[in-house]
């Protein structure tokens, strides 16, 4: 039956005509109008296809942003009505870091749909949440005298959860399960409340919440934002509960008039509302959680599979441990405990060089910013960002360029060691942490989480071997996923085995 003969049989042909050909040409409008590009703009690239721009930007990240910067350099392309200039090279790559008018929360907003939300149906009162706001909170949490002050409690932590591997009889752990829990519960400790650190089960119950919202996160979810597709849905579901759980905390505090010593009573006593609030926590700990988790549980992979920078931090791990505290009918790790902030920020220049590889390999995917001033950008010769575009850059493009890092899919931390310090050859030859404007505000706190956890698993354990489900050594470690968004746990699992230290 034709189209015609359907709306007639509904009574309502012209009117229904009507309305469709409307719609097709608001349509219309959305997909093409805005395809055309400000002078000075890196051409489109073939393959731009309408809505959901080129698919390789989707499906293989990396190779496509390397195949397509091969073909012409700088270019262009759309997601959604978006436009997006993908950038590439020493000059490009500096302006982009260093241009005041590129904002980085704008870009991440709009092009990476991954942290939870506070949905704003359950409290009508909050007000738009200040970047600013954001900062200026993390940034005092993150002063020195906090960190002696929660220094104790980060060890108590770690601790207790290795304690759980220590009396488990199979001697062997999936690192993006136990490492990572720990990495979430030491930021919970950080940026968010007792409540939640203290108790094993709703801590994993909101970890769980956590992973929920990230794997529902879709290029669909980036693409049309405000369609209620089901992965939106999951989304507002979880950060609802998350959102609830942290609610119900904040009240019975102010019920009870109880206060506890942790960020959480900060912001509160700081006069921030309800959505300020946990507008700031659920950030704070899916920015924390996203990049650190991941990562110490690569590290230890990588250390099972290297005698010899396992060799090297466990001999660093020791001294540290016999500086201050020479009683030898202690564990190293009961030793281990008695060092001072200081020594857990320098002495472990070694757990930093394997963090800062782990971190290389990656974190991969695509660095964004939103040009927000009302003129173009330049960003190299004939490249320009329009007012109001966005601005991508491949971390690959320095990160695994042979020309910066040797056998750049390797991990090697010696390639930061002073004789070759391959990172310094060219400015921001490294962006592990940021650069420029966008410099990591929580740098301090991940590295100090990484090596108080990766100090004590080595205090703990002696292990040499990376194993499947069923204790079937695995002679390869499983390689990084460069074509992924961001930083991720390998596709199958890998468990690490070890023996308790005597």
């Amino acid at each position: 039956m034709a189209l015609a003969e359907v709306f007639q049989g509904l009574g309502t042909s012209q009117t229904l005509l009507t309305v469709v050909s409307l719609a097709l040409g608001v349509l219309a409008a959305y997909l093409y109008l805005g395809r055309s590009l400000p002078e000075g703009t890196p051409p489109l690239i073939k393959g731009d296809w309408p809505l959901i721009g080129p698919t390789g930007f989707w499906t293989r990240r990396w190779d496509f942003f390397r195949e397509a910067a091969k073909a012409s350099g700088n270019f262009s392309f759309h997601v959604g009505n978006r436009i997006v200039v993908a950038v590439s090279g020493d000059e490009a790559r500096r302006a982009f870091v260093e241009s005041r008018h590129l904002d980085a929360s704008a870009g991440y907003a709009a092009l990476f749909a991954g942290a939870p939300t506070v949905p704003k149906a359950v409290d009508t009162d909050q007000e738009d949440y200040n970047e600013q706001h954001f900062f200026r909170r993390i940034t005092a949490m993150l002063k020195k005298e906090n960190f002696v002050k929660g220094l104790d409690a980060l060890i108590s932590d770690t601790r207790t959860r290795l304690q759980d591997l220590v009396n488990d009889p199979k001697g062997m752990t999936d690192p993006f399960e136990s490492i990572y829990g720990i990495v979430y519960q030491l930021t919970m400790r950080t940026v968010a409340c007792n409540e939640i650190a203290n108790d094993r089960v709703l801590l994993d119950q909101t970890l769980d919440m956590f992973e929920k919202i990230e794997a529902a996160s879709s290029a669909k979810l980036i693409i049309l934002p405000w369609f209620p597709f089901p992965g939106k849905l999951r989304r507002l579901w979880y950060g609802g509960k998350l959102y609830m759980i942290f609610k119900k905390i904040i009240d019975d505090r102010a019920k009870t008039g109880r206060k506890e010593d942790d960020p959480l009573q900060f912001l509160i006593d700081k006069g921030d509302n309800v959505s300020e609030i946990l507008t700031f926590i659920l950030g704070a700990l899916y920015a924390g959680q996203l990049n650190s988790g991941v990562n110490a549980a690569w590290v230890i992979v990588y250390l099972a599979n290297d005698p010899y920078w396992r060799g090297k931090v466990w001999e660093e791990v020791k001294a540290m441990a016999e500086r201050y505290d020479s009683d030898t009918s202690k564990s190293i790790a009961e030793r281990l405990a008695s060092a001072p902030l200081e020594a857990w920020e320098t002495e472990l220049p070694t757990i930093d060089l394997c963090l800062r590889d782990s971190i290389r390999l990656n974190l991969v995917g695509s660095m964004f910013r939103q040009n927000q001033s009302k003129s173009p950008v330049k960003v190299s010769e004939g490249a320009e960002i329009p007012s109001g575009a966005f601005a991508a850059y491949p971390i690959g493009d320095v990160h695994l360029n042979p020309e910066i890092y040797a056998n750049p899919e390797k991990w090697d931390p010696s390639r930061y060691l002073p004789d070759r310090a391959e990172d310094q050859k060219i400015k921001f030859g490294y962006l592990g942490w940021g650069a420029g404007r966008h410099f990591c505000l929580g740098m301090r706190f991940a590295k100090l989480e990484q090596n108080i956890i990766l100090a004590f698993f080595l205090a703990y354990f002696d292990f040499d071997k990376l194993v499947d489900e069923n204790g079937k050594q695995i002679t390869e470690q499983p390689p990084s996923d460069l074509n992924s968004y961001s930083a991720v746990k390998p596709k199958q699992k890998i468990y690490v085995k070890y023996s308790v230290r005597g």
